[in-house]
């Protein structure tokens, strides 16, 4: 048995969950949140507990039993406490910035980097080096966390670049004979 599919999904005050065949929907405080689990996974309401299991231990069915689970319990800790990505803009001259609801990314190109957040994620800048994107959706939050890194990655000579604040920078010497003659 799973030993994360067989763990129940507490649901905590406030947040309402929807269970209609395999579309299960979560709404809370912070927001709605739906999605379809594989036929194979059945998921009960039980109080304010879900529970989730599968019908037999083919290899199929093992490993959406945890899968489902940990998506049903991101869906209801997103609708209750947002997910966040704090990002670091590091470089002389590199800077962030918001505009309206745009990311205004200056990091070395000579234009600057226009990035639009997706529906349901919300941006804010409280430093030029620092970003802070927050959502419901954890999915939604770390591949627009990825896109913002992705324009401009660290570097290993100097850091420059964006990098998540949690990530190190494995820092490289540069040439070998810089002393010269």
């Amino acid at each position: 048995m799973s030993r994360i599919g067989k763990m129940p999904i507490v649901i905590p005050a406030g947040v309402d969950v929807k269970i209609e065949g395999n579309l299960v929907t979560v709404k809370g405080p912070k927001g709605e949140l739906s999605r379809n689990i594989h036929p194979n996974i059945t998921v009960e309401k039980d109080g304010n507990e879900i529970k989730v299991s599968r019908p037999n231990d083919e290899k199929v069915n093992r490993s959406l039993h945890g899968l489902s689970r940990t998506l049903i319990a991101n869906m209801v800790h997103g609708v209750n406490e947002t997910f966040k990505k704090e990002l670091e803009v590091n470089g002389v001259g590199y800077r962030a910035e918001l505009k309206g609801k745009d990311l205004l990314l200056k990091v070395g190109y000579s234009h600057d980097v226009i990035m639009t957040a997706p529906e349901g994620i919300t941006i804010e800048v409280p430093a030029p080096n620092k970003i802070v994107i927050s959502g419901a959706d954890k999915q939604k939050v770390g591949q627009f966390a990825a896109n913002v890194r992705e324009k401009r990655p660290p570097e290993p000579y100097k850091g420059k670049g964006i990098k998540y604040a949690s990530e190190h920078i494995r820092r490289k010497e540069g040439k070998a004979g810089k002393g010269g003659k």
